[in-house]
């Protein structure tokens, strides 16, 4: 929605007859951030929306009005734009509508899932500062609609450091924390009092034929976090810098429980009466913990976390992301680690350490990116969680459902023998399954045959969206582990085309009599399946 946004102000500018540099002179505006506005490379804010409007002569709601109905959304648009919107190709609306419904569908198990979750959502005051809270906001809306529980942990780094420049004061930093005396920490009171201001502005919108249109997104925020001085380190006194001794869980729950978004700011207040300066990771990960948050989320400017080798990593434990970070201490160019990652990835092991199940490391540049990341399968960025995300067990009655939708294109492929939901049911007992963050992708079967001390492999299959990583060795490892367990000397299986993958884990061709005889006496001989028995 922001480029084609940009693009209609560019479009009415230019009917208008008017320059860049004019507009930006008009508005009192940057001419470059008009530039990057107008590509689709800038959120903007509704300050600046309105006076963009009132100097082309239109209104933020028409202009919210052109851009919804490029996205195929059906609003009434009056003249003079109509004529442009009715040339629109009808063949691309019905296939941009196709995917949406088959997005949407795919999206429907997350959104029962987030229903009355806490969600912390943590941003750099870099978000506010370059106009991409506006965007932010709608996904918020959208969140706030599914029931979703929210706290917001807003920073104020540049902020501070332009309050620090205008006074012409000299910003002191220790290890990485900033040095704030009497001077500094009025900027800090400054910087922050003036970025909650235009985040509660931004979420109090409700503009009609825009995404916040019906909000009713209502603003809780105060004393919430007691700190305590960080004191002297390595000789160095940090004086109002401080962090988290405590978080008002019960205040903030009572605030949410009202239906309230609750925002906190990187501050804490002692029981002496003062303030300290807070970092950002603190105030998220001491909230997200307090309030034993679903998820914690950081906005930043990569796209994730990369490994030494710059591969986007899209899910790692708590383990491994300590192990990262071991590596690139060892490491004297670290080329694909950025600075934000250095401040959000210990964070987010010092988050899952302390029981929250998921944090998620995602670009603050792509718009709607919560919104992929929460509610796609492989999201956009980075989830670190406490443990892997792929279980394995043996499945139970509520699985059938999930295993038939795995097996029956195989079925039809002619590679399994078909089952039916009832023989599933009646078999459940035999089946193991492979979980994916709660999702069913992969099955395979193990049946008894006691006598012959044998055990059949069968209805093996992993979905299709997680082939190619290994993912069927590791459950027929499982059911082969489970059936050494339960006693079984050999494990057997009948194929018609995937002979090779047998023989290549161990294996060997058989004739029909070695097997059990009750299997035997059920061989399909139009079939004509191969026997390959394995000992175990």
């Amino acid at each position: 929605m922001m480029a084609s946004l940009g693009r209609f102000i560019r479009q009415i500018r230019q009917s208008n007859n008017l320059t860049l540099q004019q507009l930006a002179s008009k508005i009192g505006a940057d001419a470059g951030n008009l530039s990057r506005i107008e590509r689709g490379e800038l959120g903007v804010s509704e300050t600046l929306l309105r006076k963009i409007s009132a100097a082309l002569d239109t209104t933020p709601a028409h202009l919210y009005a052109l851009s919804e109905a490029e996205n195929n959304l059906p609003l009434q648009v009056e003249e003079p734009h109509q004529s442009y919107l009715s040339t629109f190709n009808q063949s691309t609306s019905r296939a941009t509508a196709e995917d949406f419904v088959q997005w949407f569908r795919s999206a429907t198990p997350y959104i029962h899932a987030f229903g009355g979750r806490t969600f912390v959502i943590a941003f750099g005051g870099e978000v506010v500062n370059d106009a991409q809270f506006i965007a932010l906001s709608h996904d918020l809306n959208l969140l706030a609609s599914l029931e979703v529980r929210l706290v917001l942990v807003h920073g104020v780094r540049p902020q501070i450091e332009q309050r620090l420049k205008r006074d012409k004061l000299t910003p002191a930093f220790h290890d990485g924390l900033r040095v704030t005396d009497d001077a500094a920490m009025e900027a800090v009171k400054e910087a922050n009092g003036a970025v909650r201001v235009e985040i509660e502005a931004l979420l109090s919108m409700g503009i009609a034929n825009s995404p916040m249109a019906g909000a009713d997104i209502r603003v809780a925020s105060g004393n919430f976090v007691t700190a305590k001085p960080l004191g002297v380190r390595d000789g160095v006194d940090l004086q109002h810098t401080g962090e988290v001794r405590k978080v008002d869980a019960i205040g903030i729950q009572k605030r949410l429980d009202d239906n309230e978004l609750v925002l906190l700011s990187p501050l804490g207040y002692s029981p002496t009466g003062e303030a300290f300066n807070l970092s950002l990771e603190d105030v998220a990960v001491s909230a997200a913990i307090a309030l034993d948050a679903d998820k914690l989320i950081f906005l930043m400017d990569s796209d994730g976390v990369r490994n030494l080798r710059g591969d986007l990593l899209r899910e790692m434990t708590a383990e491994k992301a300590k192990n990262l970070l071991r590596n690139v201490q060892n490491n004297e160019a670290p080329i694909h680690f950025s600075e934000d990652v250095d401040y959000y990835l210990p964070a987010a092991v010092r988050a899952c350490k302390h029981g929250v199940a998921r944090t998620h490391l995602i670009s603050r540049h792509i718009d709607g990116a919560i919104i992929q990341e929460l509610f796609t399968h492989s999201g956009i960025g980075t989830m670190v969680t406490e443990e892997g995300l792929e279980t394995m067990r043996q499945a139970n009655i509520d699985d059938v459902g999930g295993i038939l939708k795995l097996i029956e294109p195989l079925e039809n492929d002619g590679i399994l023998v078909r089952r039916g939901r009832e023989r599933i049911e009646m078999e459940i007992d035999h089946f193991y399954i492979m979980e994916h963050d709660n999702r069913i992708i992969g099955c395979a079967a193990l049946y008894p045959f006691a006598a012959e001390h044998m055990a059949e492999f069968a209805c093996l299959a992993i979905d299709t969206d997680y082939r190619g990583n290994g993912r069927g060795d590791r459950l027929f490892n499982y059911c082969q582990a489970q059936a050494k367990e339960n006693g079984f000397k050999k494990l057997f299986c009948l194929t018609t085309r995937t002979e090779h993958w047998f023989l290549e884990r161990g294996f060997i061709e058989q004739s029909i009599e070695k097997l059990p005889q009750e299997k035997q006496n059920l061989y399909n001989f139009q079939r004509k399946s191969k026997v390959f028995v394995k000992p175990l």
